[in-house]
């Protein structure tokens, strides 16, 4: 009876001394990039201006992705902008809206939000087969686009 109480007492301290430290809950942190611009749209953006731009940086920690967008020199205002599956040079469909959709606020250059992903949009996400890209008034299907990657730091 003593060694099945040492034993029980043993793996509650295993079990425990992790949980009181934080160690068990600590959840990798994923840095992803995507440099959106004309040339990686397709199709081919009418009307655009030159110089037309922009930068999606996120966090992903377990399922939540935090992000900011930027963008610059659109041929009017964004009216959408959107995680797709595909990849490079490949459309696909809507994963993630990011702003300009129901539910979420209306685009401006500079936004933050966060967004919920599930384990198969991770997994399309962190093997790069994924893209962020920018839809106008007159590129409904979108005007700059980026692949998205893992950043460096």
């Amino acid at each position: 009876m003593r060694k099945l109480i040492a034993a029980i007492t043993l793996v509650a301290a295993l079990v425990t001394v992790p949980l009181a430290t934080g160690y068990a809950s600590k959840t990798k942190t994923t840095k992803l990039k995507a440099a959106l611009n004309i040339g990686q749209e397709k199709p081919v953006p009418k009307g655009t201006k030159l110089g037309a731009s922009g930068s999606f940086r996120a966090t992903v920690t377990g399922t939540t992705i935090t992000w900011t967008l930027t963008y610059t020199h659109l041929s009017g205002p964004a009216m959408a902008a959107h995680i797709h599956a595909g990849a490079r040079g490949v459309n696909g469909a809507v994963m993630i809206g990011l702003c300009g959709v129901t539910g979420a606020p209306a685009c401006t250059s500079g936004m933050h939000g966060t967004a919920t992903a599930t384990a198969d949009q991770l997994k399309a996400i962190m093997a790069g087969k994924t893209y962020v890209n920018v839809h106008t008034t007159k590129n409904p299907n979108g005007e700059i686009r980026g692949q998205v990657t893992k950043a460096l730091s």
